[in-house]
């Protein structure tokens, strides 16, 4: 199941519910075990079997794993801090023992929780289909037991073994496996190998393995807060996290599908906050139903009225010869996306407030904008700022280091603040998917970032005098405007076609090459 109507509905009447009949310190628990629910629920159905249960199970182990990765260190974990150079008095360090084990006390509670909740949803595996909460039937409740067990173990074994290392260095080789677990879930041929050993296993046909058997429910977004989190640990920014946040901040239901990436610092500071929440507060129940509204209008009205043929696809790409046509259809598909990402995204802003958690904007206008800059930072917000915080500033700082002044080099700051756009841009692109098209896609925003970066830095003095003449300033702004949202819907051909060949024929057929 996706975000459609029925979840929506489902989840405002969670949210109903939530706001009339959970008070006080309940509220953070309602959200944790409501995600979870959710997080089997809205799995897809999968072919290869249990995997719609297995995966959402991973997904749960990667955050308990995320979190306890991205502690602080035990010292100071969950404690009140104490300044180095003054000393603890008895009652100090007794006050600062209790108050470590009333946390991980809590943690442990949650771990518990979560664990049982896990065991009672594979006792769907004996009810029938229309009344079963997961897409298909689960895996025995012995099976999952046991399953649960093992990998308790292997995460004690691990444990064991990385106590000893340095934190950072931990934290390093942990952000590299979750890259490369990105990498064989969103790269076409590492998955259809691991659907094939899947089915294998289970005695399926393995000829028949494709990508689509191994569709993760939110894993892009997942993996991105997960990284987040372990590198600003490394950094020391993350704020202290119990398991119950952490896991709320990972899987928070409305935003599990499409969205935002929301910061662990922001969302604690809602989710500390919600024992106090008013349960009907009518300026943030009236924001939020509005926000839903708003969101519906977009994506069920809008979006799938332009994909009703009148958005470009690759069929209508390859049995199309009319450059005017393909034009209309390519602004058509332009605006779907916005509709649509923009629309769930509202969706998701709207159901967060119910619950009094109030996501980050992802969207603002960016179709307006005059220039590409503007345009990616109006454009699926949360995603750049994170490639931009995560890629690009640690990038260009590193690559700032390695320069030296006093020899010829490559490294000149023009150079690096290419390769600084390039990378992120390519990150950008390869997080929807791998393969050569969001490659290129993200080649042709890095180069267009770097050519407006270098354009802006050498005609400041000239655009702060253009400020201040109105037809000329309007003029200019109208042609910055043409080129951005043309060059924009040109750049979603490489987002769309399966392969280079093919948006290269529809390059040549929108500018009338070869006819």
């Amino acid at each position: 199941m996706t975000l459609g109507l029925t979840a929506i509905t489902v989840i405002g009447i969670a949210a109903l519910l939530y706001s009339a009949f959970v008070q006080g310190r309940w509220r953070p628990w309602a959200i944790l075990l409501g995600s979870v629910i959710a997080l089997y629920w809205l799995q897809t159905p999968l072919t290869p079997r249990y995997a719609d249960f297995l995966l959402p199970s991973a997904t749960v182990a990667l955050g308990v794993a995320g979190w306890w990765l991205s502690r602080p260190p035990r010292r100071a974990f969950l404690a009140p801090a104490i300044p180095s150079e003054a000393p603890e008095s008895p009652s100090d360090n007794s006050e600062n023992i209790a108050v470590k084990r009333i946390y991980v006390r809590d943690d442990w509670f949650t771990l518990l929780t979560v664990v049982t909740v896990i065991l009672a949803i594979s006792l769907f595996r004996y009810v029938g289909s229309d009344f079963r909460l997961t897409p298909s039937r689960p895996p025995s409740t012995l099976f999952v037991a046991l399953t649960i067990l093992e990998v308790g173990l292997v995460f004690t074994a691990l444990a064991l073994i990385i106590r000893r290392l340095p934190q950072k260095t931990v934290l390093s080789a942990a952000i590299v496996a979750m890259v490369a677990l990105f990498v064989v879930v969103k790269w076409p041929p590492a998955s259809i190998a691991i659907a094939g050993w899947w089915r294998s296993l289970t005695g399926q046909d393995v000829t028949l393995a494709a990508s689509s058997d191994l569709v993760w429910l939110g894993f892009s977004y997942v993996a991105f807060r997960i990284i987040h989190t372990l590198r600003d640990r490394q950094t020391g920014i993350l704020p202290d996290l119990t398991l119950r946040a952490y896991l709320s901040y990972i899987l928070f239901a409305p935003s599990i599908i499409a969205g935002p990436i929301d910061r662990a610092e922001r969302f604690t500071q809602d989710y500390q906050a919600l024992g106090t929440l008013k349960g009907f507060d009518p300026a943030r129940w009236g924001s939020g139903l509005w926000r839903i509204g708003e969101g519906l209008f977009k994506k069920f009205v809008i979006a799938d009225l332009l994909a009703q043929g009148m958005s470009l696809t690759p069929a209508l790409s390859e049995s199309s010869n009319n450059s005017a046509a393909l034009w209309v259809l390519l602004f058509g598909y332009g605006l779907r996306l916005y509709f649509d990402f923009g629309g769930y995204s509202d969706i998701a802003i709207g159901l967060g407030q119910l619950f009094g958690i109030k996501l980050p904007e992802n969207f603002n206008r960016p179709y307006v904008r005059s220039n590409i800059t503007e345009f990616w930072k109006s454009w699926h917000i949360t995603l750049s700022d994170w490639a931009r915080f995560y890629v690009f500033t640690p990038l260009s700082r590193n690559l700032l280091r390695r320069r030296r002044p006093d020899s010829p080099t490559l490294l000149t700051s023009t150079s690096i603040v290419l390769i600084g756009h390039l990378a992120t841009m390519i990150v950008i692109g390869l997080w929807h998917g791998i393969s050569w098209n969001f490659f290129i896609w993200g080649l042709w925003h890095g180069f267009a970032l770097f050519i407006h970066k270098q354009w802006s830095d050498r005609t400041r003095k000239w655009y702060r005098n253009l400020q201040k003449q109105k037809w000329p300033k309007l003029a200019w702004s109208t042609a910055g405007w043409a080129m951005t949202i043309t060059y924009v819907m040109l750049g979603w051909v490489w987002f769309l076609m399966p392969t280079p060949a093919a948006a290269l024929q529809t390059f040549s057929k929108l500018f009338s090459i070869g006819s």
